[in-house]
């Protein structure tokens, strides 16, 4: 008997010791990881609602997106970003956007975070193909701390 309550102390002590987790997922809750889920919100709100302003004010200066691709005539960057998005929401209806984020990490030394998360996105292009699109990918949004807030480095 002494025994069981020995162990059961001991399980408690850890469970007390182990990281608060945000509910629902498995995510360390820290008031970082919530900005960074709140960032990650409302970029995913702005495509939702084609508004590439928004999108542009969650983005760091040094923003940069090379799209996967080795040509640099279409990497995205702070300056060009807008105007991308803004011709790029003019050919597109009814975005629908959910994001699962698996993980965010932080790197103190260079003051980024890295937030790895599964998204599923569906759309109309009329332009391009009468019928609906979608999509879906893990991906990995890099984010920098710009004036004390998180901004977008890379990763859209």
């Amino acid at each position: 008997m002494h025994n069981r309550f020995l162990a059961l102390c001991a399980v408690f002590l850890l469970a007390a010791c182990a990281p608060k987790r945000i509910p629902g997922t498995e995510l360390e809750d820290t008031d970082d990881t919530r900005a960074i889920l709140s960032v990650m919100e409302r970029y995913r709100a702005a495509l939702e609602a084609r508004d590439a302003k928004a999108i542009q004010a969650l983005v760091s200066p040094k923003f940069r997106d090379d799209g996967g691709t080795e040509d640099t005539a279409d990497d995205l960057t702070a300056a060009n970003l807008g105007p991308h998005l803004q011709a790029l929401f003019q050919k597109l209806q009814n975005p629908k956007v959910d994001f699962n984020i698996r993980r965010v990490e932080f790197r103190e030394e260079d003051n980024l975070a890295l937030a790895i998360y599964y998204w599923n996105a569906s759309w109309r292009m009329p332009g391009l193909n009468a019928r609906p699109q979608q999509d879906s990918e893990l991906e990995q949004m890099v984010f920098q701390k710009v004036d004390g807030e998180w901004k977008i480095l890379s990763g859209i």
